[in-house]
């Protein structure tokens, strides 16, 4: 068994990232009604992490061997138990804050009604829609052996009640319409409102008339949604149609968590334990509502002055300056690289590159990978239009992503019937790389342009995320993708590469490979450094060279959002070691590795982490950044964020994150780049300008809040 003095569970450091995401909610420079969205993606993430992770750990107490973890050496009965005792301290922390928020906006006049101290004229305006528009929609249930206990849909709500009947103890169920709208607003000058369940909640004894209403409890139920999407597929089976046969098996998996709300009846609890086959440790109260998704739609319901009043202030991504609107993409990018740093910067410029070489008459291909896309995608559109106008355009759509399997296979089969070739990845083997060529032909012969990205192509996550889309003409990365791009349509996992590193055959033992030259350079007393920002780290072997570079003395500085294996600061084993964590308006997404310094230094951006299954069982892809500029304006990010002393918290040896006492002005990385964007956008710069650093930044801070204070006044 590997050592575990500076190493931790995954699933004990996940569960510490999401009760970052939940600490959002009690900062002070958060709005109110941003931190109700941070307690409802507390909760959606919670609901996701109990539905694979929760879901994969017991699937793991079933096989003849047991499965020990690298990082602790718990086997996965044992990580089961530390998880329940993490996550029921999380419910009460998670359902305070919730309280003090919504009285909070209440106070504000955003108030979450209590049914039971409405006035007269309130409850029986609720009785009616009840009465009128509820009641005929519900199917209300017995429970005894007429009527078998009925299947519970993951993630939908229902109330169950304990009956008497005739003198016997009877069980009933309703579940509440998924398809009706949560929130219901009360008349008036206010803005009040209650929930569907609640209405029912009240008035449900009125579809029991027959029996007399003991107890009464609104729950949910999370299943098990840890499928084996590549297993059992027919070799003649088209994989879209596996596809959807898995989403329909997925909606049947054993439950691995009950909620409920408020207090439970002792009998309907035992009653629910004995059909749903739980053990009590995996079941929750919640003082907050249990699916927190009605947060959303409820800014959609809310005066334009209390929506300015309890959100963040506006902020549209910008297009830097250096780029001018309905300028020739091709042309641009031919002559220099261009970074894009989203949500700050604008999608439109790749846009733009596809619509123009859909029409172009040079271009003879495009070739790219998509994981996740929007709802409703230009890009689609014009990868559409390439198509329809003579163009080969080459789809790899990954059928696999994770609840976005249906989404994809809609778009795979609308791309098709444009005459799109759509390939679905390779089997055991998810293709997670955000890649896309474009090959053109001139008098002069192939040319290639080639745009890597750290995030997906998905137009409304590009103003949520930070991400970065680097698009180049460099040939010999070029060339690489188009190496990429025959070995994918052909299954080859081994394909050799000169620039581009590629997961899962060379990328880990290259990254490894550069580590370790890091940690030979201190080894001969040279300066060596190492800086990387991902979203995880779970990967013990890259987990151990990095502990050796430490030991060798290394200065290791990682910026990673979510889970970290790897502990910092342990004496005599990772000391040079420092890690830090942003959780912010935007998700951290990007991921940057650097190895080295000043001119000498190799930097990549990349769709992988510094995970076991992104390095070994998923197709990544990391690409070198060259152009000193784009160097530069990376490094900055990287270290605006090393500086923030808002948002950022570092890791301690324990396992805990905390943030450092303040010295000097507040910064918060994101707004300071939201700041930048827009003075950038309005007063432009060439494109050969650097950004400032993060210490002239500091230094100037007044001066360019005055200005950002103008900016404002422009909206």
């Amino acid at each position: 068994m590997k050592e575990t003095i500076y190493t931790q569970n995954r699933e004990l450091s996940w569960l510490r990232f999401n009760e970052r995401v939940l600490e959002e909610a009690v900062e002070d420079n958060v709005p109110a009604l941003e931190k109700l969205k941070f307690i409802s993606i507390f909760t959606s993430n919670l609901d996701e992490f109990f539905m694979i992770r929760v879901g994969s750990l017991y699937d793991q107490t079933f096989l003849p061997e047991p499965q020990i973890d690298n990082k602790t050496g718990m086997d996965a009965a044992e990580q089961l138990d530390a998880v329940f005792n993490a996550v029921r301290p999380l419910y009460r922390k998670r359902d305070q804050i919730y309280l003090d928020v919504t009285g909070r906006l209440a106070d504000n006049g955003i108030e979450y009604a209590d049914i039971k101290l409405l006035g007269e004229s309130e409850y029986d305006y609720l009785e009616d829609y009840f009465c009128m528009c509820v009641q005929p929609v519900l199917s209300p249930q017995i429970i005894n052996s007429h009527h078998p206990f009925p299947h519970l849909i993951n993630k939908a709500i229902y109330i169950i009640l304990q009956l008497k009947i005739s003198d016997k103890t009877a069980f009933g169920i309703v579940q509440v319409p998924q398809g009706m709208e949560r929130i219901k607003c009360l008349p008036g000058d206010k803005t009040r409102y209650v929930l569907l369940e609640d209405v029912i909640y009240e008035h449900i004894d009125k579809l029991f008339d027959n029996c007399k209403v003991q107890a009464k409890n609104i729950i949910c139920v999370t299943r098990n949604a840890d499928i084996n999407t590549s297993r059992l597929v027919d070799e003649d089976e088209d994989f879209r149609h596996h596809m959807k046969k898995v989403l329909r098996k997925r909606a049947r998996l054993a439950p691995v968590r009950l909620e409920y709300y408020g207090k439970i009846n002792e009998k309907v609890e035992k009653f629910l334990r004995e059909k749903l086959e739980l053990k009590k440790e995996q079941i929750f109260g919640s003082r907050a509502p249990l699916e927190m998704s009605y947060v959303f739609p409820l800014l959609d319901k809310l005066p334009k002055r209390l929506l300015s009043e309890a959100t963040y202030e506006p902020f549209t991504p910008q297009l830097p300056s250096y780029l001018v609107p309905c300028d020739d993409m091709i042309s641009r990018v031919m002559s220099q690289d261009i970074l894009l740093s989203y949500p700050y910067e604008q999608m439109e410029p790749f846009l733009q590159l596809i619509r123009e070489a859909a029409s172009d008459s040079r271009v003879i291909s495009i070739k790219i990978t998509i994981y996740r896309l929007a709802s409703r995608a230009k890009l689609v559109d014009y990868l559409r239009t390439a198509a329809e106008n003579g163009k080969e355009v080459t789809v790899l759509m990954e059928l696999r992503a994770r609840f976005d399997e249906a989404n994809n296979i809609n778009w795979a089969e609308s791309l098709e019937d444009a005459g799109c070739t759509v390939i679905y990845g390779i089997q055991d083997y998810k293709v997670h790389s955000k890649v896309c060529l474009i090959t053109m032909m001139d008098k002069t012969g192939i040319k290639r342009i080639t745009q890597i990205g750290t995030g997906n192509y998905n137009e409304k996550t590009a103003a949520l995320y930070t991400d970065l889309s680097l698009m180049t003409a460099d040939q010999e990365i070029g060339n690489d993708a188009a190496v990429y791009f025959k070995n994918m349509a052909i299954a080859n996992l081994n394909g050799e590469y000169h620039q581009l590193m590629v997961a899962p055959n060379s990328m880990k033992n290259r990254i490894i490979s550069l580590i370790r030259g890091e940690t030979a350079k201190a080894h001969q007393g040279k300066p060596a450094h190492i800086m990387v920002k991902i979203n995880s780290l779970t990967d013990r072997e890259t987990i151990d060279a990095l502990k050796d570079a430490s030991q060798a003395g290394v200065r290791v500085e990682m910026i990673i959002r979510g889970i970290c294996c790897l502990l910092p600061g342990v004496e005599g084993y990772t000391d040079n070691i420092h890690i830090t964590s942003v959780v912010g308006r935007f998700l951290e997404h990007s991921r940057v590795y650097c190895f080295g310094e000043g001119d000498d230094m190799q930097m990549y951006i990349s769709s992988a982490d510094f995970m076991t299954r992104n390095l070994n069982r998923r197709v990544e892809v990391a690409c070198p950044v060259k152009d000193r500029n784009i160097r530069k304006q990376i490094m900055d990010i990287l270290d605006l964020m090393l500086k923030d002393n808002v948002k950022a918290r570092r890791l301690r040896y324990d396992g805990i994150y905390e943030k450092q006492p303040v010295s000097g002005p507040l910064l918060d990385c994101q707004q300071e780049l939201i700041n930048r964007a827009l003075l950038d956008a309005v007063a432009p710069v060439s494109a050969e300008k650097h950004i400032q650093s993060g210490a002239e930044g500091a230094e100037d801070m007044k001066e360019r809040e005055s200005i950002w204070h103008k900016i404002r006044r422009l909206f």
